[in-house]
């Protein structure tokens, strides 16, 4: 598998991807800049963490514009895998490619260190190595995380079972007191209809060995390269 960790102006989680991938699972990992529009080598597409264009406007408002992502949505709608994490989710949003918006965090405060995911969906692409209702400890660091989404589009949301992570308790509880930003009913991530594109606020690139406190994100990237 060749993977391609897009760099936007302002990226800043794109070392730790490429190192998930690279130097922990050791998979044929490149940077590719926003402005290369080549997209035909790769056979997964990794959107980072960061403040590209430095959030100007809305968060992933600017990066939506970029060249590379037209052909990342083309990419997408040929049935390839496209995770985006953090600013990576923000920008999947914005793009079209998910469904919600993500918003200021309810309490006006940047959140950063170690929370709980349930797994709510463990059959896609990118949780199979995951268990129904596993939870992983992974690493938050957001000011705009807080998902949110009308009465409509949560109603399909579980309807096609698209909402794979929720913010929990270390057991698994959901409670608004392990929900960090705010988000409706407590979404950490989620897939497209098609479920080949995964958006999430928890960085797993950057829960890929103990020594960081975790190794949960193992999960994540092992079930997309297997």
């Amino acid at each position: 598998m060749k993977v391609a960790v897009v760099v936007f102006p302002g990226s800043n989680c794109d070392h730790d991807m490429l190192y998930a991938l690279k130097h922990v699972l050791r998979k044929d990992a490149e940077f590719i800049w926003h402005q290369d529009a080549d997209l035909t080598s790769y056979d997964m597409i990794a959107l980072p963490g960061g403040f590209s264009y430095g959030d100007y406007l809305r968060a992933g408002a600017i990066a939506r514009f970029s060249s590379i992502m037209r052909e990342v949505r083309n990419f997408a709608g040929r049935g390839k895998p496209v995770l985006g994490v953090c600013n990576g989710f923000q920008i999947l949003t914005e793009c079209g490619l998910l469904p919600g918006a993500l918003m200021r965090n309810e309490n006006l405060r940047f959140a950063c260190k170690h929370i709980y995911i349930r797994t709510e969906n463990a059959s896609t692409q990118f949780t199979r190595t995951l268990k129904p209702g596993q939870v992983l400890k992974i690493p938050i660091a957001h000011g705009e995380g807080n998902y949110y989404i009308d009465d409509d589009g949560l109603r399909k949301l579980y309807d096609n079972q698209q909402i794979v992570f929720k913010y929990c308790s270390p057991e698994g509880n959901l409670h608004d007191q392990f929900n960090p930003n705010g988000s409706l009913d407590h979404i950490a991530g989620i897939i497209n209809e098609k479920g080949n594109v995964l958006g999430m606020m928890p960085h797993p690139e950057r829960a890929m060995e103990l020594l960081l406190g975790s190794d949960d994100g193992q999960y994540i990237f092992k079930s997309i390269c297997s």
